[in-house]
């Protein structure tokens, strides 16, 4: 039975895992005790509500497939995930490309499985903002920085922090959530609610993963004749799947053929509405690790080349 995480904390998660020593290598390298369910976390990309039913399909799809009963459940952070990965805690974990070279960097987790929307593995990060503003390009939109509201998604997103905040560091306007040249910069915390900010006006312009984007206004909650892209970053690679270090290469292949072989529109839907899943791995997210390296983020010296 899938357990949904309203209240578990990366605190919480980090006193778990300083128990002890026995207890965290028993832990290590998740899969290698038969007698115990996989668990399998999901990042708020979204909010909780919205992801459920998928999550749900996805749940009883991973039980028919792999060996084992799997768990899943959708974490209310990125942090949290990060800290249950890198303890040991869960057998694989759903995240962004940030929050994915910040957990192989602190203990070598490994992507195994993305997905691809339309065929292409790839998304973008966009700046959006309604069309009553008086910009169409965020060259415009700059000129009038003291004027505008800003919202980024959760700080530890790659598309809604990450991407756009270095094209803003590097134009000038922002170094953090305290320092910068706008009205006003806040962390929403998901793309949805950075959508309907933007689309409700109560912010001017706001950053989102394309993907995200793209499946609000499919779903009809963003009307996209209200909305405009002042700016899109280049190619990023889709969030990736990834196990603790250490994880027996049966179960991780078993992941892979159970991801891989998924048709079930609904499950797709939720993930950005992937076309399918496919095989991945670390090589893939190496300039996601090299901008969060440029943004202070990383001790790049822990990156596997």
């Amino acid at each position: 039975m899938k357990k949904w995480l309203t209240t578990l904390t990366a605190s919480s998660l980090l006193v778990l895992g300083g128990c002890g020593d026995v207890g965290e290598e028993e832990d290590k390298g998740g899969g290698e005790s038969s007698g115990e369910a996989l668990e399998v976390a999901v990042i708020p990309a979204q909010s909780a509500g919205e992801m459920e039913d998928g999550l749900d399909a996805l749940e009883s799809s991973l039980n028919e497939s792999m060996d084992r009963e799997v768990e899943v459940d959708h974490y209310p952070s990125y942090n949290a995930v990060v800290e249950a990965l890198n303890f040991g805690h869960i057998d694989l974990a759903y995240l962004g490309p940030l929050t994915y070279v910040i957990a192989n960097e602190e203990s070598g987790a490994e992507a195994i499985v993305t997905q691809e929307i339309d065929g292409q593995p790839y998304y973008y990060s966009y700046i959006i903002s309604h069309v009553d503003q008086p910009w169409d390009s965020l060259d415009e939109m700059l000129e009038q920085a003291g004027e505008v509201d800003f919202a980024f998604g959760s700080v530890s997103s790659t598309s809604g922090s990450l991407i756009p905040g270095l094209e803003l560091r590097d134009r000038g306007v922002f170094e953090s959530e305290e320092d910068h040249d706008f009205a006003s910069v806040r962390y929403t915390g998901s793309h949805d609610v950075t959508a309907n900010a933007v689309a409700n006006q109560e912010v001017e312009a706001g950053a989102i993963d394309s993907a995200i984007y793209n499946e609000l206004v499919d779903e009809g909650v963003i009307d996209d004749s209200e909305i405009k892209t002042i700016w899109e970053s280049e190619q990023l690679y889709q969030y990736p799947w990834a196990v603790p270090e250490g994880m027996d290469e049966e179960t991780k292949q078993q992941f892979q053929d159970a991801f891989t072989s998924i048709e079930d529109e609904e499950i797709l839907e939720i993930f950005g509405g992937a076309s399918s899943f496919v095989e991945t791995d670390h090589s893939n997210y190496e300039s996601i690790a090299q901008a969060a390296e440029d943004f202070g983020m990383l001790n790049m010296e822990s990156i596997e080349d």
